[in-house]
Formats: C-alpha cells, structure tokens, sequence
C-alpha cells in the first residue's frame, strides 16, 4: 500500500498572510477514488451543483475570506433546505442572482461544505503534516532543501515508520505537489533528489518516501484543494507556543477539526524515549545550524 501526500502552501509571499505555511493531507491509495467521490457529492449537496466545474477554483483564499463570515450573518431569513437552490442559482448566473438572499446562502454553503470536506477527511483516517514559518524568519544562504520541506518529510517519514509497524510491512509515501513554474518546479526536484540521495537522513527517509515528486495542477486535483483549505485555516487560525499573530475566531472550529487529523509519533530523542514529535511544526529560523 501507498499514501500519497497532497502538498500545497499558503501565505508564500509573506504579505497578507499571518504565517508562511507548507502543508500536506495523507490520503491512502486505495481509499482515494472512493473519497473524491464523496468529496464531489458534497460540492453538489452543498451548492446544487460542483462549484470548481469550469474555470472556478475551490481556493480558500476565496471562499473562507472574511466577507463568506459577515455575509453568512446577515439577517436574511433562509431555510437549510433553501441553501443548495439558491447557491446553485448564484453560481449559474451572477449577475442575475446576485441577491442578499444568494450571497447569504452562497456563503453557508461555502461555511459548511468546508466542514463536511474535513469531516470526510476524518472519516478515511487521513492525516494532516505542515510546517509553519514565521513571516521574521531568517532565510537560509543554502542552496540545499529548505527546512520547512525537511521537517514536513521528517513528520510524513514518522507517520509511513508508525504505519509500517502497525501493518507489519512497509508502507511508502508519494509526495504531489501544486505545480509551480518551471524554473522553480526543476529547483525543488533538484533540491529534493540532493536531500534524499546525498544526506544520510534523507537517504533513510528514501527507504520509505518515493524520492520523486509528482507536479499537477491544482484546480484538476482534489488532494491539493484540501491541502489549500488546510493551509489556509493553519495560517489564519492554527497557533503553537511562539506564534503571536491573532487568529481569526471564525476559522476556529476547522481547526479543531484539523487538530484531530494531525499525527503523533514518539521517539528517542532529546534523552527521552517517548518524546512527542506532532506532524504540523512551528519554525522560527530557517538557517541551518552552520549559519547561525
């Protein structure tokens, strides 16, 4: 068997976003189909229709905005069975339904299609991996893989270790990302093929990890569309010890939903024999050792 690890970023032009975040959502092989499946009938159930058919994306950045919220608020009285109708109406024709009564209902479609999209994630026992990156990170000189990328394939590592132990054979991991442009797609597979073939660690890490990386397009890949949302609610909302930026209340409960899909491996390390290594990691300098 195989976990594919569905990696996208948020926040990368250290702008609006409150953190800079990598992040991955494990999906195993064989459940994969059967989960796009009732990923879409959700879209359908929620909004009358698939809302990314055509040229529509389901980007966080669009749908979870802050204006979804306060439209979703508003005193407009609409029944729950109204809800598909009249977002299915909006998204059809805009300008023709572009009423107070589509906007609200557009937005708790959006509000809870995103709540089901984590409660289905759970229900495959899919985990969450990311790095978090503080906006003040001192950026490393290096040309090699940089350490928010290391520390996510340490967590996803632990979690193929633990998996393999659990099922008695080895488990392995392929890593898909959204894809960038060319130059900086070749980078990162250069980046990556050094760390797993020239560092002994990722030499280990390619034991279980296929140290190939797949790129596609994330408006064709539901993976990298529940990673986008993740990424997005772990930036806006998800804090560790040392993160100081406020976090949007609203966003709050998908991150309790996100908390419960994180991984948590135990290993020798730091004199203990039980210490706790949680799959999302906060990272405050991005320098290497040598550097600092």
């Amino acid at each position: 068997m195989a976990y594919f690890l569905f990696i996208d970023e948020s926040g990368q032009d250290r702008k609006e976003s409150p953190y800079e975040v990598l992040a991955g959502v494990s999906i195993l092989d064989s459940d994969l189909w059967d989960m796009i499946k009732e990923l879409h009938d959700a879209e359908i159930s929620h909004f009358g229709r698939r809302y990314s058919e055509g040229a529509r994306e389901l980007k966080a950045k669009a749908i979870l905005k802050r204006k979804t919220f306060s439209r979703a608020i508003g005193n407009i009285e609409i029944l729950p069975n109204e809800v598909p109708g009249l977002a299915k109406a909006i998204l059809d024709d805009g300008v023709g339904n572009g009423s107070r009564k589509n906007l609200k209902a557009l937005s708790l479609a959006k509000i809870a299609y995103v709540t089901d999209v984590l409660s289905i994630c759970a229900s495959y026992d899919c985990r969450i991996f990311a790095s978090m990156v503080s906006p003040n990170a001192p950026n490393t000189a290096g040309g090699g893989l940089r350490k928010d990328y290391g520390y996510l394939f340490e967590r996803f590592f632990y979690y193929l270790e633990d998996q393999s132990t659990e099922q008695g054979y080895p488990q392995h991991g392929v890593v898909v990302f959204d894809e960038l442009d060319k130059s900086k797609s070749h980078i990162l597979i250069d980046q990556s093929h050094k760390y797993f073939k020239d560092t002994a660690i990722g030499r280990h890490r390619s034991s279980l990890i296929i140290p190939e990386p797949f790129f596609v397009h994330s408006d064709l890949t539901t993976g990298i569309q529940i990673a986008d949302l993740v990424a997005y609610c772990l930036s806006w909302a998800f804090r560790l010890k040392g993160m100081d930026a406020p976090a949007r209340d609203e966003l709050l409960p998908y991150i309790e939903q996100i908390r419960k899909l994180r991984h948590r491996a135990l290993r020798s390390m730091q004199g203990k024999d039980d210490f706790e290594i949680w799959s999302i990691a906060y990272i405050d300098d991005l320098r290497t050792m040598s550097e600092k």
